[in-house]
């Protein structure tokens, strides 16, 4: 393993590596036994952490050297942490082993075992930094530095809470950071009793601005080359408020929302988007779906040719089996299909996604089945039924087979019984997302009310300005549950002159018939 020349004593004044807010952050866990950090997303609060563990570690014991215990969200965010901290013990010239991974058992009340993945960092001082993915135990065995990470976020913080103040008895120290999730997550409470002095937590609060003012803009501008100038700053700080929506509150500016937070937080939807994912967006106007039928026919066609073709192409030798989710509207909201692909791995693969907005349903319907009609071993289909989606479902399972496409009335049911193994997708990392403001927005969206995790009334905007409702996770949620059926494969080919049904319905209503959330009363 590679080894690096030790130095105990690292001064923690490094104005040209650190910004004020992280110094701060880094002052603090060295005075005080707990401290609790409600921060803007994306400020680089762990980045200064993962240093901060590194020279704890590596410290002494007479230098007051521990281990460093890190608890993440999920997966992705503790590999990164600990490839940080590795990169700081390199930069800060301490001897550390390189890191390894191992698996231990975590064994709860009831005597059940659960495996943990886990990484390693060891320094020449005898301590370790340990990353971890969950809630562990094993924590009541340990003693050292304990760091939270996006606690609002952990499935039970107060537990892990409880096991985390018990170091301090032997001389420990807890360190909690989080974005806020709603007023009643527990992070909150923690943090608005700390200052109202019902414990002796310190808090240090960081928001967007805060951390614009310390040069957080100029240290973006460094590191990507652009240059800086009080104009540039203003463009970027309202692109990035206006990327979060109606979520700017809460993920910048450390305003925990009135309801019990977002059902799919923002970081685990951003850690599930890939940049190579095109969304192709198509929008006509009124007097567009006016011209006559032939002609709007022959437009899109080549629309499909020059646009959709490419993308299909791509994936049309793949040996994977493929699914397609819906959710339709006219004139109001969007209409957006998502097809997926099951990869040998289980990994619900996202090829593209189409939004389509003003589109006439016969047009629609010829942007759908060109895609249907191209994906390779289509295995099924699931298409939001409700209002407008009736008649589109309805004429695609005609077309395909009413066992190969489900026709979804979507109500709080269907809801109940399709989020919670979505999210886990997401949260297992075998759903991918396009790396797209507009998707992400969307999936931020659901709010738990009364145990049932839905899509409220209120619209937002998207970038182009379009009215959204959460249409694109709609679309989502459908082709994951789809992908979960038991739905039989079959090739089909449509007899001549059958390509398109004349009998449908043009109507310029909503998608949403009725006057409250994304789902109305009945079965599925």
């Amino acid at each position: 393993m590679k080894q690096v020349t030790v130095s105990q004593n690292v001064n923690l004044n490094l104005p040209d590596v650190f910004l004020t807010y992280q110094k701060k952050l880094m002052q603090a866990t060295s005075q005080y036994s707990v401290v609790i950090c409600e921060k803007s997303r994306r400020i680089g609060v762990t980045w200064s952490i993962a240093a901060d563990a590194v020279l704890t570690a590596a410290k002494s014991r007479s230098s007051k050297g521990m281990d460093v215990l890190y608890i993440g969200f999920n997966l992705d965010m503790t590999r990164e942490f600990i490839d940080t901290c590795a990169t700081w013990a390199k930069s800060f010239h301490h001897a550390a082993a390189a890191v390894s991974e191992f698996i231990f058992d975590d064994i709860d009340e009831n005597n059940h075992t659960k495996q943990i993945q886990a990484f390693r960092i060891r320094f020449d001082s005898g301590y370790e930094i340990i990353a971890l993915t969950s809630r562990p135990r094993s924590l009541r065995g340990r003693q050292g530095y304990v760091i939270i990470d996006e606690a609002a976020f952990h499935d039970d913080l107060k537990e892990l809470m409880k096991a985390a103040l018990a170091l301090l008895i032997w001389g420990g120290k807890v360190l909690i950071i989080s974005t806020h999730d709603g007023v009643s997550n527990p992070f909150n409470e923690y943090v608005q009793d700390a200052r109202a002095k019902k414990n002796k937590y310190h808090v240090l609060r960081i928001d967007f601005d805060d951390a614009l003012k310390d040069g957080l803009y100029k240290r973006v501008c460094l590191t990507t080359g652009k240059e800086w100038s009080p104009e540039s700053e203003a463009q970027w700080r309202q692109e990035i408020i206006d990327s979060y929506g109606e979520g700017a509150d809460e993920e910048l500016f450390c305003v925990p929302r009135l309801s019990s937070g977002a059902y799919i937080p923002a970081i685990l939807v951003e850690s599930r988007m890939r940049k190579d994912i095109p969304v192709v967006r198509l929008a006509r106007s009124t007097e567009w779906g006016q011209k006559p039928e032939q002609e709007r026919n022959r437009e899109i066609e080549l629309w499909c040719e020059e646009t959709l073709s490419p993308l299909l192409d791509k994936i049309s030798l793949m040996d994977t089996t493929s699914y397609v989710g819906g959710d339709f509207a006219r004139s109001g909201d969007l209409s957006v299909i998502w097809p997926i692909q099951v990869m040998q791995n289980m990994v619900r693969w996202t090829p593209f996604v189409v939004e389509l907005k003003n589109i006439p349903f016969r047009q629609q319907l010829q942007i759908l089945w060109y895609i249907m009609d191209r994906l390779p071993r289509r295995a099924g289909a699931a298409f939001d039924a409700r209002g407008n989606g009736q008649q589109m479902a309805e004429e695609t399972a005609d077309r395909y087979g009413h066992g190969h496409v489900h026709q979804v009335m979507t109500s709080a049911a269907w809801y109940l019984e399709a989020f919670p193994p979505y999210k886990s997708a997401l949260e297992d990392a075998t759903f991918t997302l396009p790396q797209d403001r507009d998707i992400a927005n969307d999936h931020r969206t659901v709010v738990m009310q009364g145990g049932i995790p839905q899509i409220p009334a209120k619209r937002t905007k998207g970038k182009d300005g379009n009215q959204r409702h959460g249409d694109s996770l709609v679309a989502a949620v459908m082709a994951h549950w789809a992908s979960m059926q038991n739905i039989v494969e079959y090739d089909y080919t449509p007899a001549n002159g059958m390509e398109q049904s004349s009998s449908l319905r043009n109507s310029d209503d909503d998608d949403d018939n009725d006057s409250g959330g994304r789902f109305s009363k009945g079965a599925y």
